[in-house]
């Protein structure tokens, strides 16, 4: 496209940005064009776009847009920018996971299975009823009973009225699909009593209110072993329904052990439960395929109504790529809109790389980069215009034959009179640009500037680090390292596995790669881990509350607070401030947070301490002339600095060869991107030797010139006597290689196979696979 009119209206107006490191950003941004944001890691990137930009809009909106609470509590808190004119409303589709809901699926997170429904119910025979009758989510209900006419001829009188409902939710699983056998024996210690402290459930303790409502309900004896329980009040205890008690003059709801803890604890996605209620449920609870319904999540009547050959629940469990084509089939003109439009969805599916994906699969096991697509589903048959879309690397985990197919649907949504703004790395995006931002000079402190912002042709001939590294590219090693020994693997047959044999190397650099779902994942997260001294570092969130950091969760800040106590002479525990010098306003979190029910909450900085979460008695102990307040506030860079002696010393180090310098010790790990948090953990366990290091994507979130720093740290895991396995797309990664095994030859149920195992220039030359292909054009062979 051409150059955008330099209009006023025809630009958003960024003055003075300085949300989080960003250094009073001045910018115009052509609307209705198709911008890149780029510069090294932890440059102000995500900062100027979603942090300003994205919440500005919303902000506004919310404004324009009051709902009740926000009349009585408050509005989102303006971001730290000076002014910001021209916005439309903005689309924020990033790589958060999705929910981790037991019921919801990629069907269902995308309104393609509504779609679905409205078509079985339609032409599905024998006919079962509305749409309704196909959902798992919908149960089967049906009563009658006497109302009162409130009005006309017969108000007053008395009527029978009853009602029915179809559902399609099967009433064994009640819509999950998997059933769960408990074992009671983990449940509890049958020779103690309550009071003892017989319920072995984590947060069950004897003498907390969860025990006490059991203890005190009556029906049991506290001071009685289980196993001395009377058949009755084995039945009490274990399975009574809900049941109103009054217990130290309160009115509260007993409940069985087994239904509270199957509704507190088992509905949950298991991946959302913290590791310690996660590996309790893993001992008492098996779970399998629900027997009435085969897993399918519906009942017998959702099940039995077909389109030829076909029910509901097959169309939810064939790959997309095969449900695209069977939609394609049906020909009938009274359904023929929703024919045309299921088929367009499904195959956007198929556009944008997901097309190996099932609508039964469950939201919450998708990746980061298949949960930002599958979001960008909703929005490529939208009818709007004039939107801003805002994409957090829409390229992550992504194989170069799967990048063009992405930047033809980021073009799609620019040519419908949108404005598309790209936060992004890969070069291969950059170059359909518009419009470039690279912000830099480097990360943290050091960034937050505009380095440059113009054409793609102007980033390549300017001095950025950008500019320098767009045609940077590695080159194929001349010798590769020898294999110590291997790992074999045998008869994969997990997901799409196809009864993989393959040996991975030891002592080597393996990268794993393979189109977007051709099972690389399955065949190395499903198998290596069983190995002895498998260090698996892969970008899932890191468990904690808001109140953990980078500092601890590496351990520094104990021997920070150790350091500070011993300065001056008093407890550690001061130095805290989840603990003794927390502010007493805000509680050591540095914010007040507004909860808003089903609005976003709002965080404002606490006045009392400033933001620091520290009291001010605290603030008055100094190590080495700072507060603790202002040793958080160091990056890691600084804190080497600041930490010659020490356990700190160490870790500190770790963090800074991982390139993490630029983060700050006290700064919130739920800030961090998937990239960040997985060089964290890695820089955690980097201090092992003779162990097998398996990475998943560590290129997520790397600028081009930060590659080349993490192929310098893999080469000094492998020289120290590890074993790196990488899973990655990266060409840069895999040309650095010593040995290459490559999946496909596409994906779901066309891959599943390994198609080449050698080295990077073997792969070259062969040429036989994608892979082969992209990687000669990526070296210039």
């Amino acid at each position: 496209m051409s150059d955008p009119v330099p209009d006023a209206h025809d630009v958003i107006r960024v003055r003075g940005a300085r949300e989080n490191n960003l250094k009073g950003v001045d910018l115009d941004v052509p609307k209705r064009r198709l911008t890149v944001f780029t510069g090294v890691s932890g440059s102000g990137k995500s900062s100027l776009v979603f942090g300003t930009i994205a919440a500005e809009s919303q902000r506004l909106i919310n404004e324009t847009y009051p709902t009740f609470v926000q009349q009585f509590m408050g509005q989102l808190s303006r971001p730290d920018v000076d002014a910001l004119e021209n916005l439309s409303a903005t689309i924020r589709v990033d790589q958060e996971r999705m929910t981790a809901n037991a019921r919801s699926t990629v069907g269902t997170a995308t309104d393609v299975h509504a779609m679905l429904r409205m078509l079985f119910s339609r032409l599905g025979q024998p006919h079962v009823g509305s749409s309704q009758a196909f959902s798992f989510n919908v149960p089967s209900i049906s009563g009658a009973g006497a109302v009162t006419v409130a009005r006309g001829a017969r108000k007053g009188q008395k009527e029978r009225r009853s009602f029915e409902i179809t559902g399609g939710m099967c009433p064994e699983c009640e819509g999950l699909g998997k059933v769960s056998d408990i074992d009671l024996d983990q449940l509890v210690d049958k020779t103690l009593s309550l009071n003892a402290g017989a319920i072995l459930v984590p947060g069950y303790t004897a003498d907390g209110w969860m025990v006490r409502v059991f203890s005190e309900s009556g029906f049991v004896d506290a001071d009685t072993p289980i196993e001395q329980y009377s058949a009755q009040q084995r039945h009490d205890f274990f399975y009574k329904e809900q049941t109103k008690v009054r217990i130290a003059n309160t009115n509260m709801t007993y409940e069985g052990l087994v239904p509270k803890i199957t509704k507190s604890l088992l509905q949950k996605d298991r991946d959302a439960l913290q590791p310690h209620v996660r590996a309790f449920v893993d001992r008492a609870v098996t779970f399998v395929a629900c027997p009435a319904c085969a897993g399918t999540r519906l009942n017998d009547g959702a099940r039995s109504s077909r389109i030829g050959d076909v029910n509901i629940a097959d169309a939810a469990a064939i790959q997309i790529t095969d449900l695209a084509a069977w939609v394609r089939t049906i020909d009938d003109s009274s359904v023929a809109p929703l024919v045309e439009g299921l088929g367009d969805t499904l195959d956007a599916f198929v556009r944008i790389g997901l097309g190996y994906l099932s609508l039964d699969r469950a939201s919450g096991t998708l990746s980061g980069g298949e949960a930002q697509r599958t979001k960008m589903i909703r929005h490529l048959g939208s009818s709007l215009s004039d939107i801003t879309y805002v994409f957090d690397e829409p390229t992550a985990g992504l194989h170069p034959h799967d990048i063009q197919r992405m930047n033809e649907t980021l073009l799609q949504l620019r040519d419908k009179g949108n404005t598309v703004l790209v936060v992004e790395h890969k070069p291969e995006v950059i170059d359909i640009a518009d419009h470039v931002v690279d912000l830099g000079p480097r990360a943290g402190r050091d960034g937050g500037r505009v380095q440059y912002e113009g054409d793609v042709a102007g980033l390549r001939s300017s001095d950025t680090l950008t500019g320098r590294f767009l045609d940077h590219r590695a080159r194929l090693k001349p010798a590769v390292r020898a294999a110590t020994g291997s790992l074999p693997i045998r008869g994969a047959v997990d997901h799409n596995l196809r009864g993989v044999d393959v040996d991975v190397p030891r002592g080597v650099l393996t990268v794993v790669t393979g189109v977007a779902g051709s099972g690389k994942s399955s065949l190395i997260h499903g198998h290596l881990p069983s190995f002895d001294d498998v260090v698996v570092v892969d970008q899932s969130a890191i468990k904690g509350s808001r109140r953990s950091s980078p500092a601890t969760y590496t351990g520094i800040l104990d021997a920070v607070r150790a350091a500070f106590a011993k300065a001056n002479g008093v407890k550690p525990a001061l130095f805290s401030a989840n603990s003794e010098g927390a502010c007493v306003a805000c509680k050591g979190l540095g914010v007040i947070v507004t909860e808003l029910g089903f609005q976003s909450t709002v965080e404002t900085v606490c006045e009392l301490c400033g933001g620091t979460g520290f009291s001010d008695a605290v603030l008055e102990y100094t190590l080495d002339g700072k507060n603790i307040a202002e040793v958080l506030a160091l990056s890691v860079a600084e804190a080497a600095e600041f930490l010659v002696t020490g356990p700190a010393v160490a870790v500190l180090a770790r963090l800074n060869d991982v390139g993490l310098g630029y983060l700050t010790l006290g700064q919130a790990l739920n800030t961090l991107s998937g990239g960040e948090r997985q060089r964290l953990k890695l820089a955690i366990s980097m201090a092992k030797s003779g162990a097998v290091y398996v990475l998943d994507e560590p290129t997520t979130g790397l600028h081009l010139a930060d590659v080349d720093t993490l192929l310098g740290l893999l080469d000094h895991l492998v020289d120290a006597g590890n074993t790196v396995v990488v899973i990655e797309h990266h060409q840069a990664v895999m040309a650095h290689a010593d040995w290459i095994i490559d999946l496909g030859p596409g994906a779901g149920h066309d891959g599943g196979t390994v198609v080449f195992e050698g080295t990077p220039a073997d792969l070259v030359a062969a040429r036989t696979t994608l892979t082969g292909e992209y990687l000669a054009r990526y070296v210039g062979e």
